[in-house]
């Protein structure tokens, strides 16, 4: 089964990167990380820490809302990616029936 229709954090924070014209290196010293490791978050090989996101909503100019959103439908698609009832679990949760 196909991951959910969102975007990921990690796809954002590579548009915000580029279209400021930064580097994955200059990106990763604001979070004390190496640009390596800034490339497997934009791929979403690997995950941020949540401790990150008010340094990187700070360095871009958005609203840590925006980033933490992400953050968080990255880890529920992660949890979920392998579920047959993925769709179901969604939809109850968008409904706010729990």
């Amino acid at each position: 089964m196909s991951s959910l229709n969102i975007i990921s954090l990690g796809k954002r924070l590579k548009e915000l990167r580029e279209s400021k014209g930064f580097m994955q290196r200059e990106v990763g010293a604001i979070i004390d990380v190496d640009g390596a490791f800034i490339s497997k978050i934009e791929s979403s090989e690997k995950p941020i820490n949540r401790n990150h996101l008010k340094k990187l909503s700070t360095f871009f100019q958005i609203d840590e809302k925006e980033l933490q959103v992400l953050w968080l439908a990255d880890k529920v698609n992660n949890v979920l990616k392998d579920e047959p009832y993925k769709k179901q679990v969604i939809q109850l949760i968008n409904n706010d029936n729990l």
